[in-house]
């Protein structure tokens, strides 16, 4: 079994706006800047990485890109996300023949799939790689569906699916899920406003889209978590906030794009058909570092 654990950033998917090409300098700065800031691994292609507007050209030539750069000092989890288990079949294949450490498994929803065929889904996959260590992405707000907690145990008997993301931001349901399979699988947070609750209840860390943008303030969260001193990591989750606040007030992508580029990171726009932000959300992401730092 894998030992994934701490802070793993979510990483924004810098695309040249003219050529559809990937800034491929921006993204080797920004893996360089996160890993000297001291986080546990990497995670291309989720969703801060606006997977749903990627060509299957564009996450391979992510992947590789963030693979090589890490070069091997952290591990890379890498996003396959896709409607069809047929389409995720073939994202999974050339993502491992890339190199990565493992998958994240997203299932985006248009009609409604019963239990069965998500687990049929994620079984498939986990079944035809059996030697890649996969993690479970739920998040309901945002990919048309959940995958319910009996899916969940079922498919935590499967060898190579080790973790789960929740991003459900429910800690019953968490709390839940740890006492039922957590000798078998593991959780990191999502949800930017429960981290600490999340690794006090035994979560092994946090993927996050702000850790892209205050990368040392998350793995000092998750130090002093680790370290039992757990009124100063309320006071780091209570600073942190006004970020994450000026985040849920527009798109998070272009949110986050936004404030790396006002740390100096050329990572340009949000993907179209998204829209830049507007002069006055770009002032208030700039007043929310200020704050942060």
């Amino acid at each position: 079994m894998t030992d994934f654990h701490g802070i793993f950033p979510y990483l924004v998917s810098p695309i040249d706006d003219a050529t559809g090409r990937v800034r491929e300098r921006a993204l080797r700065d920004l893996v360089e800047h996160v890993i000297h800031c001291g986080v546990h691994g990497l995670s291309p292609l989720g969703s801060t990485g606006e997977f749903a507007y990627l060509t299957f050209e564009q996450r391979g030539e992510i992947v590789r890109i963030v693979v090589d750069a890490a070069a091997k000092r952290v591990p890379v989890l890498a996003g396959v996300a896709a409607f069809s288990t047929f389409d995720a079949l073939r994202q999974a294949e050339a993502i491992a023949k890339l190199g990565a450490d493992g998958l994240i498994l997203i299932l985006q929803q248009m009609f409604s799939v019963p239990p069965r065929g998500i687990e049929r889904h994620f079984r498939t996959i986990a079944e035809a790689f059996p030697e890649t260590s996969m993690t479970l992405y739920t998040n309901p707000g945002l990919l048309g569906g959940d995958i319910p907690l009996e899916v969940l145990d079922t498919l935590s008997h499967l060898p190579n699916i080790e973790y789960v993301k929740d991003a459900s931001g429910h800690t019953g349901r968490i709390l839940t899920l740890l006492n039922r399979m957590g000798e078998r699988i593991k959780v990191f947070s999502a949800s930017a406003h429960i981290p600490l609750l999340v690794l006090q209840l035994g979560g092994v860390g946090w993927m996050a889209g702000p850790a892209c943008v205050m990368p040392r303030e998350c793995v000092r969260l998750y130090e002093l978590v680790r370290g039992g001193r757990l009124e100063d990591a309320l006071a780091e989750q209570r600073k942190q906030w006004a970020m994450n606040e000026a985040f849920t007030r527009y798109s998070l992508a272009a949110c986050i794009k936004t404030a790396l580029r006002l740390q100096g990171f050329d990572v340009g726009d949000a993907l179209p058909p998204q829209e830049p932000l507007p002069p006055e959300a770009v002032e208030d992401i700039r007043r929310a570092l200020a704050r942060l730092r």
